[in-house]
């Protein structure tokens, strides 16, 4: 049975970052970050998606930081953490703050992940696992990550919908036709707010590097029309320009755009500058706040 979900819950815009989350021993965030959080929230973002795998003891900080604004993993690793394990968190989660957390699930990727085998039954079973835990994750409060059709489908049968990693609004048109109207879609946008294009495709290049070993991101590439030469030596500024919007801020507001006229209902402004790694780009998040119109506080139903 598909679940029809709430396109609005996340909001119009999020933010999406591996530097926003907490060192996972129970202890508050650092000062910088629990006020970035804040100022987040007052911008009028929708969601803070705490990037890089993290687990639920690293995002409830996040959570306990904010006031409106909702938080969600992007992507928790099912082969990291028990499902049993993860409904009993998010059930503490939820009861501090409810309403505002989503968990996000992925299967990751075999070369990164020991003992990687059938990820599409292995979600299916975690999602089971959920579903029996003592306080259930319900539908309503958990995504996948989901770039084949087979698990776009797992993601609108059983989840809130979909969190697509690495993608195109060409990939965000066909995601929603497979999703139908009913499941939400949030795909991740990669931004790099730099008018000199030639530096814009050097901080992309630096940052898609890592990805490109990734057999799922590759076959991903491949049914998008990519082919091998466009993801040799970095990637091609065709598949650069596809996955990143890059450039002056309008073009960077004009390719985010892109997503949402394809179907997306949330976009997750994922910021890339040549800053060293996990400086948090708060002079970036203004600008796109400012320039999507995300206006006061409170938008996260919008």
């Amino acid at each position: 049975m598909t679940f029809t979900s709430d396109h609005s819950s996340l909001g119009r815009v999020g933010v999406w970052s591996v530097a926003l989350r907490g060192t996972g021993d129970g202890q508050p965030l650092a000062a910088e970050t629990a006020e970035t959080v804040a100022e987040l929230d007052e911008l009028g973002y929708g969601t803070l998606w705490v990037g890089g795998s993290p687990s639920l003891a690293e995002t409830a900080p996040v959570v306990a930081a904010g006031r409106r604004i909702r938080v969600a993993t992007g992507i928790l690793s099912i082969w990291e953490h028990t499902a049993e394990k993860v409904a009993a968190e998010a059930a503490r989660i939820e009861e501090s703050a409810p309403g505002r957390f989503v968990l996000g699930l992925g299967v990751s990727h075999e070369q990164r992940t020991p003992g990687y085998a059938k990820p599409y039954s292995a979600m299916v079973a975690y999602l089971d696992a959920l579903d029996a835990a003592p306080t259930p994750v319900p539908a309503s409060r958990r995504l996948l990550a989901a770039l084949g059709p087979k698990m776009l489908r797992l993601a609108a049968d059983r989840s809130l919908g979909a969190h697509p990693y690495l993608v195109t609004p060409e990939h965000t048109a066909e995601t929603r036709a497979a999703l139908g109207p009913g499941a939400l879609l949030a795909p991740d946008v990669k931004v790099i707010i730099e008018p000199d294009l030639g530096r814009a495709r050097e901080i992309a290049r630096a940052n898609l590097a890592p990805y490109l070993q990734f057999t799922n991101y590759l076959r991903s590439f491949t049914r998008l029309g990519f082919s091998d030469a466009d993801v040799a030596e970095g990637g091609s500024d065709r598949l650069i320009d596809a996955l990143f919007a890059l450039g002056d801020l309008e073009r960077v507001r004009d390719r985010i755009s892109a997503y949402t006229d394809a179907g997306a209902d949330h976009v997750a402004l994922n910021v890339f500058s040549d800053a060293p790694a996990g400086t948090l780009p708060r002079a970036e998040w203004r600008e796109l706040a400012a320039a999507l119109d995300l206006g006061a506080a409170g938008t996260a139903s919008a």
